[in-house]
């Protein structure tokens, strides 16, 4: 008997917090799933009441509040079972701040509302993979992108608009005839497509001598070959 009523107890004791008094909901975003590029995210709510109890939803952040029992709605995208699709240029004008209206289901006709802050970029950088460009020879224009989130990761042409004062930009690679003896340095810049103010400029020398081929192995069995021995002096 005494284990029957401590089973009913433990059944009961959920069921009892979610009757208490909501004092306050915040939400969480899975950090490992690069929302700082992709419009996809786990989400996570804490429900803190007002005798200073808290509960987490199932999923992201392991609590007890089944998905089931929570519709979440925004203006900027869709929840289902806890994960937020969202949508990047609707969220842009307010931040990447998306305004969360919370129901549960014990609480019918009771909406409460949070937000819930998204990574944004604050800016951008050229992060070059060589010191000088070489005439004839595609140089690779790379970027990176700094998130407030304290992330960086590289940018690829959807997210960036590329210009260059000599050469030609193709794609995301800058390339100079081997024709142009004259062009002695290039200067680049890359701005973001959701922010005009978001840019980096770079200034890139063209290579003027030619590589020493001296070095350059002509032959390949020669990589086999053993080394000379130097004659010692008598």
């Amino acid at each position: 008997m005494f284990r029957m009523m401590m089973i009913a107890l433990l059944w009961a004791i959920p069921s009892l917090a979610q009757h208490k008094e909501i004092a306050r909901i915040w939400a969480t975003y899975d950090s490992s799933s690069v929302a700082e590029l992709y419009s996809s995210t786990r989400i996570g709510l804490t429900v803190k009441y007002a005798d200073s109890s808290e509960r987490r939803t199932a999923g992201l952040l392991g609590g007890d509040i089944r998905w089931n029992q929570v519709q979440v709605q925004t203006p900027h995208g869709d929840v289902r079972n806890g994960v937020l699709q969202f949508s990047r240029n609707a969220a842009r004008p307010d931040n990447y701040k998306l305004r969360l209206q919370v129901t549960f289901s014990d609480r019918p006709g009771k909406q409460f509302e949070t937000d819930l802050q998204l990574p944004y970029l604050t800016g951008i950088r050229f992060r070059h993979y060589a010191d000088s460009l070489k005439r004839g020879i595609h140089f690779y224009l790379n970027v990176e992108g700094i998130y407030n989130s304290g992330k960086i990761y590289p940018l690829d042409t959807t997210r960036i608009r590329f210009n260059a004062d000599q050469g030609k930009i193709l794609g995301q690679d800058l390339l100079i005839p081997l024709t142009d003896s004259s062009t002695q340095n290039i200067h680049v810049t890359a701005v973001y497509r959701g922010d005009a103010a978001i840019r980096a400029e770079s200034d890139i020398p063209v290579k003027i001598l030619p590589d020493d081929e001296s070095l350059i192995i002509q032959n390949p069995d020669d990589v086999f070959k053993p080394a000379k021995k130097k004659k010692k002096r008598q």
